[in-house]
């Protein structure tokens, strides 16, 4: 039987007590009872002694422990407060990573998708809500396929991911009730800290404009060849009948210098039209504006037309009223415009019809409005939306009278863009057509202003 190491004081005293008590009784007396009882006393206090050393020592040795404890658990604690602290600061600068992402994404002007590895959507900007027809704020974390009607630009996505790589171009056409729109989109994967596919993101880029743009500068150069290339031919055909004396008299050489005279014009007008129409789109011509009466330069333009309608049997009239009419304009310009509104309506109005003149006032637009109407053989209605545009003619009415295609765009750009007014059109096939224009008026105080820095100088 083991005891335990507290207990050998305690036995050793007892075995002495007993041993004493075994050797002095049998010889008698109380005083030796006296002893023993005395020393069985001191035995229990020197027990209770080291007991309560064993027990003291046990008891530092916990405080010990507990202090060791505490120390542990408070930097611990520290720890776990500046690891909060840290992963506060950590939370606070992803939300404002967050929030400068979105910022960047929703100042963007092309759409923005950002999808997560399952196709859902995580982000996009106004420009996606508005092409794909969804609410932003109510389509995060929904399917793609719930939010946009384009399968191709889906399955796009779903390649580039599963594909892993990192920048994938295409070119995606939209159709709409009016118009087909081209995109050029940009998918690219998003990638985690191990290098997996996450998610991706597609921009689209709207180049509808541009390939407008493109399309007609090559609709452009193919039309300036074909007008340059007509006369240009006739130029050189008659010229070198010239020289090989194809021209048996006078009579015939007068008629082939009349026909290259004829073309030589044709080019020149055809080149200075092209050079105006740059000129003005590029804003590199000059402009001289004063105040000047529409009702003037109008009288001026059919007294220069007059004879040529003559010729062909075509009246015109004059029904302007004298008002103040005064624009702050170009005068030659505004000139250009009438007189090519005029030379277009004698050309499309047959033998015995009647063009008209008409000017009048909108004082509640403050505008000047100038029309000129003809009897000639009108514009189908499908035309009329691209009348103004560079080199359109109407193909009914092409083998009417000859002309560059330019004329009305010119009109269209002198009276717009460098006069700030209107160009419109009325016409119906077999009645007639009827063009014009609007300009801003010069309102009374204005011209008085006018007139009196004039007078100063």
């Amino acid at each position: 039987m083991m005891f335990n190491k507290q207990y050998y004081p305690l036995i050793l005293g007892m075995s002495l007590i007993v041993l004493f008590v075994i050797l002095v009784i049998p010889l008698g007396g109380t005083s030796i009872m006296e002893s023993i009882v005395s020393l069985a006393a001191i035995g229990v206090v020197i027990w209770l002694g080291q007991q309560f050393l064993l027990k003291t020592k046990m008891f530092l040795v916990q405080i010990e422990s507990l202090k060791l404890d505490y120390k542990e658990q408070r930097d611990k604690a520290s720890q776990c407060s500046k690891d909060a602290k840290d992963s506060k600061l950590q939370v606070k600068l992803l939300q404002r990573q967050k929030r400068n992402t979105e910022a960047i994404v929703y100042s963007i002007s092309e759409a923005v998708i950002v999808t997560d590895a399952n196709e859902h959507l995580l982000m996009a900007n106004e420009a996606a809500g508005r092409l794909f027809g969804f609410d932003l704020k109510k389509s995060v974390y929904k399917p793609l396929d719930e939010l946009i009607g384009k399968k191709e630009l889906i399955s796009l996505i779903v390649k580039t991911r599963n594909s892993r790589a990192r920048h994938v171009k295409h070119e995606l056409q939209f159709e709409s009730e009016d118009n087909i729109y081209t995109y050029n989109c940009i998918i690219s994967c998003i990638y985690d800290e191990n290098n997996e596919v996450c998610g991706a993101i597609a921009v689209l880029h709207d180049m509808t404009k541009e390939k407008e743009i493109s399309q007609m500068k090559n609709d452009f150069v193919s039309h300036v060849s074909h007008e340059l290339k007509t006369p240009l031919a006739s130029i050189t055909a008659y010229s070198e009948m010239l020289v090989d004396g194809e021209a048996a008299d006078e009579k015939m050489r007068e008629e082939f210098y009349s026909i290259i005279q004829t073309q030589a014009q044709r080019l020149n007008c055809l080149i200075e039209d092209i050079l105006n129409v740059s000129r003005i789109e590029s804003g590199m011509i000059k402009i001289n504006k004063e105040p000047v009466s529409t009702a003037l330069l109008i009288h001026d333009a059919v007294q220069m037309i007059k004879s040529h309608a003559a010729e062909k049997g075509v009246t015109i009239e004059e029904q302007t009223a004298i008002v103040f009419d005064q624009v702050n304009a170009d005068k030659e310009m505004i000139s250009q415009v009438i007189i090519n509104l005029l030379s277009n309506a004698v050309k499309y109005t047959h033998k015995g019809g009647k063009i008209t003149v008409n000017s009048e006032i909108d004082e509640s637009e403050d505008v000047v409005r100038v029309s000129i109407t003809d009897t000639g053989v009108g514009i189908p209605p499908e035309n009329l939306p691209h009348i103004f545009e560079k080199f359109y003619r109407v193909k009914k009415n092409a083998g009417i009278a000859k002309g560059t295609g330019l004329g009305l765009n010119l009109v269209k750009q002198i009276v717009e863009k460098v006069h700030q007014g209107r160009v419109f059109v009325r016409s119906q096939v077999g009645k007639g057509s009827c063009f014009g224009f609007e300009l801003p008026l010069i309102v009374a105080e204005e011209t008085v202003e006018s007139d009196l820095v004039i007078r100063s100088k």
